[in-house]
This record gives structure tokens, C-alpha cells and sequence, in this order.
């Protein structure tokens, strides 16, 4: 099993001084983070795309070059790349590029997001959001499949036997496709044969076990062998040195951007109770002490059969000291153990 970080590098404001951390200093502390992460030899960091003042990245392409020059090993992967209001030319050259800086260890995840800030941004209609995604993806992987390209489409201006460079120095440039919980995308994924990400941020990751075995099942009417048909979990976590240190260090920011988001779209407030809730070993929640986080990935693995996990640590304003503890303590005590087990060792 391949094991990760993903971020959305966020700046909600800290829940005891009510004041945000800069976007200047919320990126030198992601540049920091993605070296340790390389150092005690994680396998993937990734970077969401966001267009709200809560976030810092609205370009991870950029963020992830920056990595990349500071890093030697770990894979860099977008956290998800919003294709449906991006450009598929422009997503391919940025990822190219990234590609060639890093000496071959970039990855799109693409994804239709979590947020819908940048349809209206880029001047893109919210009606055509389904179809700008099939569209999109469509392009996308004619792009990493042939240097010249000829294509038509009905959202995008058609290409006629156009050359789209540079060229990626792995062939094919890896896409996933990231998902939140819906049959018709975790078919479409299985059907193209392209990894999935699935997000499991609430509620019993059991429950989304179904949705992984359609995944197969489309994969493999489609004709796709199964070692093209990967899965990553993707689930909010933090771990520290003992149970209750993991979760009282977590707590404030989680309660801050769980609540922050919900007011948005009409959740109910969280409160201590669920959230302790979501830490016991049904729970989607990874928080706990390495040995905890051990078990809750390994009771996962029987769920899904999956072959890469990737943690959020850094949520809304947990302080860089924190994140960098948590970082440590994830590569150098859990991916160890968890790769003992299923495999997936890297060299020293």
C-alpha cells in the first residue's frame, strides 16, 4: 500500500485568537510540510484546488512544482484538479511540466469538486456541471494518449490535428479520478480503467465498500485488468504520541471548519460527541495514536482491497508544529507497520 498526505493548505482563523494565518506564511508551512513528508518516506503528497479566501492554493500545479524542486522521492498529485471549470490543454501542460521538474512523479487527480466558486470564476454554467466533467475528461485523456490531437466536443472549442506539448516524461501521465460517493462516477472510472480516489469524510466506511466493488465490476466488464483498477481512501486524520493528546490537539480546528462548512450547506453544528464518535474503529475519523491509525487502516484494507491511503492532517488551522508532529509520527511509525503487513516497502 502506497501511503500519503492530501491538503487543501487552509487558513481558518484560530479558534483562540480569532486571527488567520497569512497566505504568505501558509505556504512556506506547505513547502515545509512536503519536504518532511519526503524525508520520512511517505509515498504521495497532494494539493486541492480551491477559490475561497479560507484556502491558499488555487493553482496546485504551481504549489506541487515548488515541492518538487525540494523533494526527492514522493509522488506529487493534484487533491482534486476541478477540471469541469478548467481547460484540458492547459491541466495536461501544467501536469507535463510538473512531470519533467520532478523526474517523473506527477499525477492529476481530477475531480468535479466540493465547491462550485470557480464555474462563475472561469465563466462556466453550474447546468452543464456533469456534462463539462465527461467532456473534459474526454479530452484529457486524448491529450496524454497522442502528441497531436484531433477532437470535438460541444462545452470546449474542437482541436483539429493540434500538437499539445511538452510531452510528460511518464507515458501515460497518470489520472485518477476522485470521487465523493456517486454509482454513475465510480462506474465511469471503472469503465475509462483509471484509478480511483474515494473520499470518505463522514458517516461508516463500510458503507462506501459497495460503491469500490461496482468500481471492479465496471473495470472488469470493461474489459480492464485489475492491476489498472487501483484504489485510494482518502479520509481526514491526525496522529500524536497518545489516544486523547490526538484527539484534544484536533478537535478546535476540526469543530471550526466542520462548522464553517456546514453553515454553508445547511448541516447541522458538530459537537464533541460525534466527533469522538467518528474516532472509534467504525468511524471514518483517523485520529488517534499511531497504533490507532495502524488498526483503523488495516480494518479499512478488509472494506476495500485498496492500494494507497492518503490522510488530511493540516485541517482549517491546526498549528504547522502540530502538522509536522503528525507528519513524523504517520511515516515514521504507521507507514512503516502498515507496509510490513501489506506490503509496499520503500528503500531506506
Amino acid at each position: 500500500m502506497e501511503l500519503g498526505i492530501y491538503t487543501f493548505a487552509g487558513m481558518s482563523p484560530d479558534p483562540a485568537t480569532g486571527v488567520a494565518i497569512s497566505a504568505h506564511q501558509r505556504m512556506q508551512n506547505l513547502l515545509e510540510e512536503m519536504e518532511l513528508a519526503d524525508q520520512v518516506g511517505l509515498d504521495v503528497f497532494s494539493i486541492g484546488e480551491h477559490h475561497r479566501p479560507d484556502f491558499v492554493i488555487s493553482t496546485p500545479a504551481v504549489a506541487l512544482a515548488a515541492g518538487a524542486a525540494r523533494t526527492r522521492n514522493i509522488r506529487l498529485t493534484s487533491a482534486v484538479t476541478v477540471l469541469s471549470s478548467d481547460d484540458p490543454v492547459r491541466v495536461f501542460q501544467e501536469y507535463a511540466t510538473l512531470d519533467l521538474i520532478s523526474s517523473g512523479r506527477a499525477e492529476i487527480m481530477a475531480g468535479r469538486g466540493s465547491f462550485i466558486e470557480s464555474f462563475p470564476l472561469f465563466g462556466y454554467d453550474l447546468n452543464d456541471y456533469d456534462e463539462l466533467f465527461a467532456e473534459k475528461l474526454d479530452l484529457l485523456l486524448k491529450l496524454r494518449g497522442s502528441e497531436r490531437v484531433t477532437w470535438k466536443g460541444n462545452l470546449r472549442a474542437s482541436l483539429n490535428d493540434l500538437g499539445v506539448y511538452p510531452r510528460p516524461l511518464q507515458n501515460p501521465l497518470p489520472v485518477w479520478i476522485a470521487v465523493g460517493g456517486t454509482p454513475q462516477s465510480v462506474i465511469r472510472a471503472g469503465t475509462l480503467g483509471l484509478p480511483l480516489a474515494v473520499a470518505i469524510i463522514g458517516g461508516e466506511p463500510h458503507r462506501f465498500a459497495p460503491l469500490v466493488e461496482l468500481y471492479r465490476e465496471a473495470g472488469a466488464k470493461a474489459g480492464h485488468s485489475p492491476d489498472k483498477l487501483k484504489v485510494s481512501i482518502n479520509s481526514h486524520g491526525y496522529v500524536a504520541a497518545t489516544s486523547q493528546a490526538a484527539s484534544d490537539e484536533y478537535w478546535p480546528s476540526y469543530e471550526v471548519v466542520m462548522n464553517k462548512i456546514g453553515r454553508e450547506r445547511g448541516w447541522p453544528p458538530s459537537n464533541r460527541a460525534q466527533y469522538e464518535a467518528g474516532r472509534t474503529m467504525r468511524g471514518a475519523l483517523l485520529v488517534g495514536s499511531p497504533q490507532e491509525v495502524i488498526d483503523k487502516i488495516m480494518l479499512q484494507h478488509t472494506y476495500f482491497r485498496h492500494d494507497r491511503f492518503m490522510l488530511q492532517i493540516d485541517l482549517g488551522s491546526l498549528p504547522h508544529i502540530n502538522t509536522l508532529k503528525a507528519i513524523e509520527l504517520y511515516g515514521t511509525e504507521v507507514a512503516p507497520v502498515i507496509r510490513k503487513e501489506l506490503g509496499g516497502a520503500k528503500p531506506s
